[in-house]
């Protein structure tokens, strides 16, 4: 069968599964049914696509990672090596929740980025082209373009759309010289301006 994307031969892909052109799965990697991931998508060593999850265009997704049912990640996310996301608030193994009915949503919108180890308590959402920092603990909503760190997480700085750090002018105006793109803030809002 000439697939128009690769799977690792230690990988697992279950029965109706949808995979974009050009993306790749490596080693020891497993695809659960009803899973749809885009175009361009990298999944390193040792990740697990839950049932129903949605994966945009060119999202990357590094060693170690599993993205649980209920997790939706627009394109271009980016998930650093072991970060997790958790789907249940409040699990006991003695009073089991299974089911699609139990799992509480989590959407990371387009350009985000989670760094190593970082930790995504479910039923937020990641705002466009936010940053969050190596282990931190996200426990609530991160606006668009925030930088956040720390347990629990707390905004720290903005970053552009290209991953640089923003630094405002007394008019709350900030440029991005590896995009060329100009930024206002007000009131804790980061927009694109350019």
């Amino acid at each position: 069968m000439n697939l128009q994307y690769f799977v690792h031969e230690s990988s697992y892909i279950d029965d109706n599964v949808e995979i974009g052109e050009g993306t790749k799965i490596w080693h020891f990697s497993h695809v659960q049914s009803g899973a749809s991931i885009g175009k361009y998508c990298v999944l390193g060593q040792n990740v697990n696509v839950g049932n129903n999850v949605v994966i945009g265009n060119y999202v990357k997704i590094q060693n170690n990672v599993s993205v649980y049912e209920g997790v939706t990640l627009e394109d271009y996310v980016f998930c650093g090596p072991s970060m997790v996301f958790t789907n249940i608030v409040d699990p006991r193994s003695k009073y089991p929740q299974v089911g699609s009915k139990f799992y509480i949503k989590t959407l990371v919108k387009e350009g985000a980025s989670i760094g190593a180890n970082a930790t995504i308590v479910c039923g937020i959402t990641i705002g466009k082209f936010a940053f969050i920092g190596a282990g931190a603990v996200v426990t609530k909503n991160v606006p668009d373009y925030a930088l956040v760190v720390g347990n629990p997480a707390k905004i720290i700085g903005w970053m552009s759309e290209a991953g640089k750090r923003l630094q405002f002018d007394k008019e709350g105006i900030a440029f991005c010289s590896k995009s060329n793109k100009k930024y206002k803030i007000e009131n804790n809002i980061v927009i694109d301006v350019t």
